[in-house]
């Protein structure tokens, strides 16, 4: 068995395909004994993804693309949110945009991640950073939703199925992304493309896991449903409403491929926010290596069991 470190972030549903691989004996089948590592800080697992620790990780697509421009290696392997489950919600007391003046709203991060999306949605409705509103780099959608309900940040984008359980508490929904951004690749199955380069034979088995694992999850809600409750603690009411956003709007992808018109958007919509003027003539395809995934398709059978 080959022994794979792989990075993601905090215990939250975007990690479900790692752990359909890992429990339903997908990466098994192929040889490979994956241990999964989970870190709150979003900057902490591309940290630990360019210095070698882990050979994969599930990340905030902007930091590899960061990476590349500081001169680094990681390349985007495959999809993972590929587009935004996330409402933007804010406290009971919040009835409106014309509210969200002078608000602390909890990012991921300052440098990338959810703060790109807070602060185009903001400049829709008139609001500008950092005149208009505090931003808090306070980590992922947990640590998020744990401090809006303590009152310490006014509001935060939540990822279902966080967004239908404050929803259902009372707080207020200033809207959906989707809505402005119907493509947007918030995060991806990433790696460094010298390891890929050196380790083809396990990146194709990795991948023919994590085929096998997409087609599973849009196939099984029960089953899907199973896993998100033992690890992420979500009642079965929300499993089940995260399980249906998450396939009729298609934000994990049923083939595993990330998407180049999200990988561009994200370019453009972050170019633009942060006036990167490097970033602004880069194009999708310099960040994601399709051929890998391809050739992990071509293996495959249509049912996505095994190698062929």
């Amino acid at each position: 068995m080959r022994k794979l470190r792989v990075g993601a972030i905090s215990r939250n549903y975007f990690n479900l395909p790692l752990w359909i691989a890992l429990q339903e004996g997908f990466f098994a089948r192929e040889g490979l004994a994956v241990e999964i590592e989970l870190h709150e800080p979003i900057d902490e697992v591309t940290r630990r993804l360019h210095e070698g620790h882990f050979q994969f990780a599930l990340e905030v697509t902007e930091n590899a693309i960061l990476n590349r421009e500081r001169g680094g290696r990681l390349c985007v392997l495959g999809g993972n949110i590929n587009r935004l489950p996330f409402s933007f919600m804010a406290r009971p007391q919040i009835r409106g945009w014309q509210d969200m003046r002078g608000a602390r709203i909890g990012v991921s991060s300052l440098a990338a991640g959810s703060s790109s999306l807070v602060m185009k949605l903001m400049e829709a409705h008139g609001l500008h950073h950092p005149q208009d509103y505090t931003l808090l780099p306070v980590g992922p959608i947990l640590a998020r939703w744990e401090m809006l309900q303590k009152g310490e940040i006014d509001a935060g984008l939540q990822g279902a199925p966080l967004n239908h359980i404050a929803r259902d508490l009372g707080y207020t929904d200033l809207g959906d992304p989707r809505q402005t951004f119907p493509d947007f690749q918030f995060t991806s199955l990433d790696a460094d493309s010298a390891w890929v380069r050196d380790n083809e034979a396990t990146v194709l088995a990795f991948l023919r896991a994590w085929i096998g694992a997409h087609r599973w999850f849009h196939a099984n809600p029960e089953g899907s449903a199973a896993i998100a409750m033992r690890e992420t603690g979500v009642a079965r009411r929300y499993a089940d409403l995260a399980w249906q956003e998450f396939t009729r709007d298609a934000i994990f992808p049923r083939d595993g491929r990330a998407s180049p018109a999200g990988v561009q958007t994200l370019i453009e919509t972050s170019a633009q926010i942060r006036a990167l003027a490097l970033r602004s003539s880069a194009r999708a395809s310099d960040y994601i290596e399709q051929r890998h995934l391809d050739a992990a398709e071509r293996s495959l059978g249509a049912a996505g069991d095994g190698p062929r």
